[in-house]
């Protein structure tokens, strides 16, 4: 990168889970104060040296209360190459899955959130806008839009029951929501039917109401009660136990709102007009054959994502329901841009990213950092890098201020070359109730939660 400017500890992390009776907030263990790297990517940090850094750092004791009662990965087996992979405990029979709900606090009671309800996806959002992960310094906060919200959790077959919401009974507001949606995710040669959980969000407020257990004790619950036993989400916290740790880069489009709202800061040496002229991309793309994904392209691009994903230690299993519902354009919620060669009208390769806004917060010029996310990308013909490079073109056309990239699949064959910054905040990958005997590299993921 040079002397660029450099991604502040902004919303690079995911919404942390549960530990013991609270919310951890974000930034509660910021592991970079545990496992120093020099900013590169971290193929070659194993899960077991994060997990023993961690481990040397917390004051004895440290005990992850509710996590070490749930069938997931201990910290204590970490290297343990006799354990099976697989799942960690066997289904239970349905008849014996609690048929109740979990007890909440007397003032609160559990409400079934119907996101085809206008009225019930503005309070889902408004609750996420308002309560949803910040920054440390508190001066971000995602903004998932109401759009958003509907595709990201009515995906093909979804569970009306696993959007949960917490009311208050007195004023029937809603105070807490968690939810998941079902999917496919191969580990290794296993298809496993899944739920992903997300959205874990409790209202400021109610930080000590011991609500975020039960929630997740609930959407288990409902989720074994569709005869589903293990689910994948990611936190920006070291719970018990990763799959594997990737990183987020960052590159900046609109360097000098990045740097006047603290997200970036000028690098060293570096005046305003030079990092604008570092930053700046041609005018429209260069690729021959590019252009927007549309219907009837989804069976090409299907066989082109699943031969892709194919390569991953873990990734979705995508058919053409879901890679419609995932990947078909949708405005300031999915784009999604192909390849299609001139002289065969062949699909050769792919890129799409997801629109995820934040709110800025506390500053007088500014309200929304408009930021883009690499979604999943296939190069077979393009090479990646000028792939990617008009991805970031259309990004830029399109007003974003940033384009955000994990370092998962192939990522990080683009990264460096297209001035991508690695961020300082790190998105850790779970699964429950089933091991991955060893961690993964994040370049053998091959999975985006949003």
């Amino acid at each position: 990168m040079g002397d660029t400017s450099t991604p502040s500890e902004s919303l690079k992390e995911k919404p942390d889970l549960v530990d013991g009776d609270s919310v951890v907030s974000k930034g509660d263990i910021n592991i970079n104060n545990i496992n120093n790297h020099d900013g590169d990517n971290n193929n070659n940090t194993s899960l077991e040296t994060i997990m023993q850094s961690f481990q040397d750092s917390m004051s004895f004791g440290k005990r992850h209360k509710f996590w070490e009662t749930q069938p997931v990965g201990q910290f204590k087996d970490v290297g343990d190459t006799s354990l099976p992979e697989g799942p960690i405990e066997p289904p239970t029979p349905l008849s014996e899955v609690k048929q109740e709900p979990y007890n909440l606090p007397s003032a609160y009671e559990w409400t079934t959130c119907d996101m085809d309800s206008e009225e019930t996806c503005d309070e889902v959002y408004v609750l996420l806008k308002n309560n949803y992960v910040e920054d440390d310094e508190n001066m971000f906060r995602f903004n998932y839009s109401k759009e958003f919200l509907s595709w990201a959790l009515r995906v093909p077959g979804y569970y009306r029951s696993w959007h949960i919401g917490v009311r208050a009974k007195a004023s029937k507001k809603l105070v807490a929501f968690i939810s998941g949606v079902p999917a496919r995710i191969r580990v290794r040669d296993e298809v496993v039917k899944m739920a992903e959980i997300n959205f874990l969000c409790v209202h400021k407020k109610l930080r000590s109401k011991r609500l975020a257990p039960v929630m997740i004790k609930e959407v288990t619950r409902r989720v074994h009660l569709e005869n589903i036993w293990q689910a994948a989400y990611t936190a920006g916290v070291v719970l018990p136990t990763p799959i594997t740790t990737s990183q987020y880069w960052h590159r900046s489009l609109n360097p000098k709102k990045l740097i006047d709202v603290g997200f970036s800061r000028l690098g060293p040496r570096m005046t305003m007009s030079r990092t604008i002229k570092l930053y700046k991309l041609p005018e429209s793309t260069v690729t021959l054959g590019f252009r927007k994904m549309e219907l009837r392209d989804v069976p090409a691009v299907t066989r082109l994502l699943r031969n892709y994903l194919s390569k991953f230690a873990v990734a979705p299993d995508f058919d053409e329901n879901d890679v419609e519902h995932w990947l078909l354009p949708i405005e300031n919620v999915v784009d999604s841009f192909l390849v299609e060669s001139p002289e065969n009208h062949k699909i050769t390769d792919f890129c799409s990213f997801y629109t995820l806004p934040s709110s800025i917060l506390g500053n007088q010029t500014y309200s929304t950092l408009r930021a883009a996310y690499s979604f999943y990308n296939v190069s077979t013909k393009t090479p990646l890098p000028q792939l990617m490079n008009d991805a970031l073109i259309i990004a830029k056309q399109k007003d974003f201020d940033v384009f955000n990239a994990l370092d998962v699949m192939h990522n990080v064959n683009f990264l460096k070359e297209l001035k991508f910054g690695p961020g300082d905040g790190q998105l850790h990958y779970y699964l429950y109730n089933y091991r991955v005997r060893s961690g993964l590299k994040p370049s053998e993921l091959g999975l985006v939660l949003l």
